[in-house]
């Protein structure tokens, strides 16, 4: 059987969930979305997804038709149509039907949709091996452009970065901003250790406020790790102790070599396995319940 899918209101089946092609969302990106994961029978940090969905819309003028307390409803109802406890799960609200001009203003109402099914960004071996990654030529979009900050269905700038990627064999890839300093990867947010400091990007270089990254960052403070959100460069990158990813799909997943420089001596580090090991303890605490 197929997934059952939320859309507009109801829940069908996944060969009916169709949207116009005159909807804005398929003509020009126009709209935002979550990844969101759920573990154990709870969505992990359901709040702090929906509030920056919500962030993404008014940051583009879009009035969401249903409030926040629908939006987590129609989140964790995705999740019992599919009878699904562990998920990945993606909300899409894009501008809507209107027609071939660029005016959101002839798109009446917002479409909006919720997917609750499964993902894997990575096998499992690249956890406990750890990625080879590359900077690339594409750059990170600026915040006087789309700003990365809205997490926008207009994914071409991480779309380009991944096909450099893929065309150069390796799983991910680091972008810079203008400037030239380290902002993020094509779907992850990145950290680095230099002498028991735990370093990643500031929000204002260029980079989406990643919901784990923020969750690495709490629990690396509890732990009692010095934590800086700073600006660095890839030579930072190159002579670090440690270097990781995180990601709502990824979780936590190590890199140990950045632009073909063996990183450290080239496995994952100590900081990293703790804060694995603690993200993987959180994420199994109840919190927005799916079946009660």
């Amino acid at each position: 059987m197929g997934l059952k899918i939320y859309l507009d209101g109801k829940f069908v089946d996944e060969e009916e969930a169709k949207v116009s092609v005159f909807d804005h969302g398929f003509l020009y990106g126009d709209g935002v979305f979550e990844g969101i994961r759920a573990y154990h029978n709870s969505v992990f940090r359901l709040k702090d997804h929906v509030d920056r969905l919500y962030d993404s819309a008014k940051a583009v003028n879009m009035e969401i038709p249903v409030n926040k307390e629908q939006m987590s409803e129609i989140i964790l109802e995705s999740c019992r149509q599919n009878d699904l406890k562990d998920a990945y799960i993606r909300v899409v609200v894009s501008r809507g039907k209107g027609d071939l001009g660029l005016d959101p203003r002839k798109c009446s109402v917002p479409t909006v949709v919720c997917i609750a099914s499964s993902i894997s960004i990575y096998p499992e071996e690249m956890y406990e091996k750890g990625l080879d990654v590359i900077t690339v030529p594409t750059r990170r979009n600026g915040p006087e452009g789309v700003n990365p900050r809205i997490k926008s269905l207009n994914y071409l700038n991480n779309i380009m970065a991944k096909i450099e990627a893929n065309m150069a064999g390796v799983p991910e890839a680091i972008l810079l901003n203008q400037e030239g300093y380290v902002a993020e990867c094509t779907g992850d947010n990145i950290f680095m250790v230099k002498n028991g400091i735990l370093k990643t990007p500031a929000i204002h270089l260029g980079l989406l406020e990643g919901v784990t990254r923020n969750e690495v960052i709490a629990i690396a403070r509890k732990e009692g790790i010095d934590v800086q959100e700073t600006t660095f460069t890839r030579y930072d990158l190159f002579v670090a102790d440690e270097v990781f990813l995180t990601g709502t799909a990824a979780e936590l997943i190590p890199v140990v070599k950045v632009d073909d420089r063996v990183i450290a001596d080239g496995k994952p580090g100590p900081i990293f396995h703790k804060l694995l090991q603690q993200f993987r303890e959180i994420v199994k605490e109840p919190e927005a319940l799916i079946f009660k």
